[in-house]
């Protein structure tokens, strides 16, 4: 039988794990669940961050200073669609600019809506949208079923889909509440379930516990499913040294009342997963993660080079029992 990992996914710290893991394991034996809570529409097209963030990263096509979108890209049409701003009604949501596409992204977005339109379901088009970019890893979304994640604004009172706090309002402002909107009645896809079930090990990639992680968990059966084969679950620590290494989960973590801290993480992941990879650098905290129930992997965690990388895929691949070949 063929041994196959699973990772459940967000976007850019998933994506360098995913890529880190084809470094010492077989790309055609891993399957990336990735979270779909932070899609969206605009402009009439169907947009999946974290699946597109993980493609485009592990195709080499990532533009690696933003750590998004296409390498080489140009910006044409978001320029010339700027000219529309003065003239657009009040109320009217035509002409979004504070969400950046890019030219050659565009067509990815194109792509996607035009095959969701003729009634592919979203795991036929990821699987023909990496064929496009020549993955050899398979990735699958969570859901073709649509779920939000909407985020609660703690100084406005109001509740915004994920991406309107994270880039319209660049993940500057407090927030209260997480609620993930038709979760409820979403269905783990067939290919995501078997990633979770039939894998020899599952990884909880490095990413948001709470938004990028959290969707995932939110759909029903997940965490049943995952509490049941604990002992072969690992988590690798989004958190080091108490900051997150991009974006908000460490500020998401304090205003929602958790620890910003291995530990904090720990607590979060304790049900569905035996074991912790964290960094060196909170080795000091690996009691207190223990003490949690799960067991504790210190090994440097932050990505910096590929034989970094490679080693903590290694390790975190180790710790659940999976034998690599020489």
């Amino acid at each position: 039988m063929t041994t196959t990992i699973g990772v459940v996914c967000g976007g850019v710290g998933a994506a360098r794990f995913l890529r880190a893991l084809d470094g010492v394991w077989p790309a055609d034996r891993s399957v990336g669940v990735v979270n779909t809570g932070d899609d969206t529409v605009l402009h009439g097209l169907a947009i999946s961050p974290d699946l597109d963030t993980i493609t485009y990263t592990l195709a080499g096509a990532i533009d690696p200073e933003r750590g998004w979108g296409l390498r080489d890209e140009t910006w044409r049409a978001m320029e010339a669609l700027a000219r529309f701003v003065p003239v657009r009604p009040e109320g009217s949501a035509a002409a979004p600019t504070w969400f950046n596409l890019g030219d050659q992204d565009l067509a990815t977005h194109f792509y996607r809506t035009a095959r969701l339109a003729e009634g592919a379901t979203l795991t036929e088009v990821t699987a023909e949208i990496t064929a496009a970019f020549g993955l050899r890893q398979r990735l699958v979304p969570m859901s073709d079923q649509r779920v939000t994640t909407m985020v609660s604004l703690a100084d406005e009172h109001v509740e915004v889909p994920f991406q309107e706090y994270f880039v319209q309002r660049r993940h500057g402002v407090p927030v209260d509440g997480i609620r993930f909107d038709a979760a409820a009645d979403a269905v783990l896809t067939e290919a995501a379930r078997a990633a979770l079930v039939e894998s020899e090990a599952v990884v909880i990639a490095p990413s948001n516990p709470l938004v990028s992680i959290g969707p995932v968990r939110a759909l029903p059966g997940v965490d049943d499913l995952l509490a049941a084969r604990r002992d072969t679950v690992v988590a690798v620590s989004p958190i080091v040294g108490g900051a997150a290494l991009k974006g908000p989960a460490d500020r998401m973590l304090m205003e929602l009342g958790h620890d910003a801290s291995v530990v904090g993480v720990a607590r979060l992941y304790a049900p569905i997963a035996a074991t912790l990879v964290i960094d060196p650098v909170d080795a000091h905290l690996a009691a207190a993660v223990e003490a949690t129930g799960m067991r504790v992997v210190v090994t440097p965690s932050i990505m910096s080079t590929p034989e970094v990388a490679h080693e903590l895929a290694r390790r975190t691949l180790a710790a659940a029992g999976v034998a690599l070949s020489d």
